[in-house]
């Protein structure tokens, strides 16, 4: 039991005219904290899930401080870019692999249907090893073929950045078959946790013990070094997880009908994480290094506030799928308008922090950073925007709209790409800024229209209740 509640310690703190709103959310955490139901049990790891990306986001930030500090900011720029890259292409390359076990195996672990569970989770880790060693090799064939066309200082730092391809497309899948068998310390830490830490402890030997120099083929080495030892202990420790679960036997394996789900949801998320990340490689594409150090900064810098997106997004989507398909609409409403609340409050509130302690928080960086202050301001009208109509995303997706979402984020996609090309040539770091704040916009007004028309949600905070309607699973899809 709670010994002494947070509701009740929110009485003494938190003025009347605020409690009113927040009752409800301290009265949930003290159930979730005391309870012993399977809501309990799953609000428990929502909000383990929740407490890693608060940790990681300062983990990362920091990670990025000491990175910046030890290259300054032309080697730390360089570094960046292929990072993000990697990170792209690697969660590309499983092709929605990852959704798809998160899809099925739960089902066939109900169902006992071991023989196709097995099947799935080896097949899941080939594919991710296969097609992304795929990749790889082109991506090497299109360096060595376009080597005159790619500035000397990325050439070397992408050529090693693509040795992390294979591994992060296998992390992809072994945290999504630790999400599938709720093993969110599986699913979190090694991702969230150990990586970037890793990077660091290398670097530091790198630099420190062996006598490299502290610049960008130093971290990417050191990031290559990194995501290899973080994975193969994942994969370690999950193997060794599934097979006691599993236990020997015969695999079944229907790659098609895997396949056939997890390509429209890979849709969905490939474009999402091109749409994150795709305003740091225009920028890398236009601009020098040193601007890219400068932007990817702010960006870290505004991940404090994003976080919150990303783990309300990351805890709930199992129940949105739950409440509607189990024909629970007054449930789905409201725990969807629970999620905008979690997502945009405390997103409120941390913007506040941010903006009024940007400038100290991006001097930590060096001070050549401070130049990226006022992208905060503009940039953080997008992170607001899409904290308004909280994990609209998720709610369409495990309602079976993921064709609509994908095309909502595709045409997002465009009209982000279109604006940087546009902006960026005339007005450098803030063309980007204002190009990424009205893509976020755009994002959240038409992923909140189409939830309204689709699922009769009004997806904004400010919105009051309207009952989703009810729709035969048939017509789902």
């Amino acid at each position: 039991m709670v010994m002494l509640s947070t509701e009740k310690i929110a009485d003494r703190l938190v003025p009347k005219a605020l409690m009113g709103r927040f009752r409800p959310f301290f009265a949930g955490f003290d159930a979730v904290l005391s309870g012993h139901g399977e809501k309990a049990v799953a609000g428990r790891i929502a909000l383990f899930a929740f407490s890693v990306r608060v940790i990681s986001a300062v983990i990362a930030f920091f990670s990025q401080v000491v990175l910046a500090r030890w290259m300054g900011s032309a080697e730390y720029g360089v570094f960046v870019f292929v990072l993000v890259a990697s990170v792209i292409v690697g969660g590309l390359c499983c092709l929605g692999f990852q959704t798809a076990v998160i899809r099925f195996a739960p089902e066939y672990r109900v169902r006992q249907q071991l023989d196709l569970l097995r099947g799935l989770l080896v097949t899941s880790r080939r594919f991710a090893l296969a097609s992304s060693s795929i990749v790889s090799l082109l991506g090497l064939a299109a360096l060595w073929l376009f080597r005159d066309g790619v500035p000397d200082y990325y050439l070397l730092p992408l050529v090693i950045g693509i040795f992390c391809l294979p591994v992060m497309a296998l992390g992809e899948v072994l945290d999504g078959t630790s999400r599938a068998h709720a093993l969110a310390g599986l699913a979190l830490l090694p991702t969230f946790i150990v990586r970037p830490l890793l990077i660091i402890a290398y670097m530091a030997l790198a630099v420190n013990v062996a006598g490299f120099e502290a610049h960008a083929v130093t971290a990417v080495a050191c990031l290559v070094a990194a995501t290899w030892t973080t994975t193969l202990g994942q994969l370690f420790l999950v193997r060794r997880t599934t097979n006691l679960r599993t236990g020997p036997g015969p695999r079944r394996i229907i790659f098609g009908t895997w396949m056939a789900m997890a390509l429209p949801i890979f849709l969905v998320e490939g474009f999402f994480n091109l749409l994150t990340n795709v305003d740091i490689l225009m920028v890398g594409h236009f601009l020098p290094p040193s601007d890219v150090a400068v932007y990817y900064a702010s960006v870290k810098t505004l991940a404090l506030v994003h976080f919150v997106y990303f783990a309300v997004k990351a805890s709930a989507a199992q129940r949105f799928s739950h409440y509607h398909h189990a024909g629970e609409p007054q449930e789905f409403e409201l725990f969807v308008r629970e999620t905008i609340r979690w997502t945009f409050w405390p997103s409120l509130a941390m913007a506040v922090v941010i903006l009024v302690g940007g400038e100290l928080l991006l001097g930590l960086f060096g001070p050549e950073f401070g130049a990226g202050y006022p992208l905060l301001f503009i940039l953080m009208i997008g992170v607001l925007a899409r904290a308004a109509v909280g994990p609209a995303e998720s709610v369409l997706t495990m309602s079976g709209e993921q064709k609509a979402c994908a095309a909502v984020y595709f045409t997002t996609i465009l009209l982000n790409i279109g604006l940087n090309v546009m902006l960026i040539p005339l007005y450098g770091l803030y063309g980007a800024a204002v190009a990424t704040a009205l893509a976020m916009i755009y994002e959240a007004a038409t992923l909140a229209l189409v939830a309204y028309r689709r699922l009769g949600l009004k997806m904004f905070i400010l919105a009051g209740p309207t009952l989703p309607r009810s729709r035969p699973l048939e017509e789902i899809g």
